[in-house]
């Protein structure tokens, strides 16, 4: 299992994760290879209460990518693509909600696993 399936069949199974993508389509928001919290798509309520200029996880035409939501539609579910323009197109393939995690808080890997731990205590508390 590579890298990516792995990733999916983690936040399927409701795990929220850690994710590193490379890449420069959404800078400045996101840099290549900047740690963000993934935290699953449970369901097409959640799904469908996404807005435009979320950042997502998702599976497009083969692809998957951290890109941004362009817009959302309950018949074509949502439209993603990069920070500069680019739209990758529709998808009901969203496998997580992305958050960034501060500046401040990725400066080791014991940092990043720190913020993890107290989001996931406070993203348990509010869901």
């Amino acid at each position: 299992m590579n890298y990516v399936q792995n990733k999916i069949e983690r936040l399927q199974n409701g795990e929220i994760i850690v994710s590193r993508e490379p890449g420069n389509s959404m800078e400045p928001i996101l840099k290549s290879r900047e740690p963000v919290i993934l935290v699953p798509i449970k369901d097409e309520e959640e799904l469908y209460s996404l807005e435009e200029g979320d950042i997502v996880f998702a599976k497009v035409h083969g692809n998957c990518y951290t890109h941004k939501v362009y817009a959302v539609d309950r018949e074509k579910g949502v439209k993603i693509g990069n920070n500069h323009g680019h739209e990758n197109g529709w998808t009901k393939q969203v496998f997580a909600k992305a958050y960034l995690i501060p500046k401040d808080k990725q400066k080791t890997n014991k940092d990043v696993t720190s913020y993890l731990e107290e989001f996931i205590k406070q993203y348990d508390s509010h869901h």
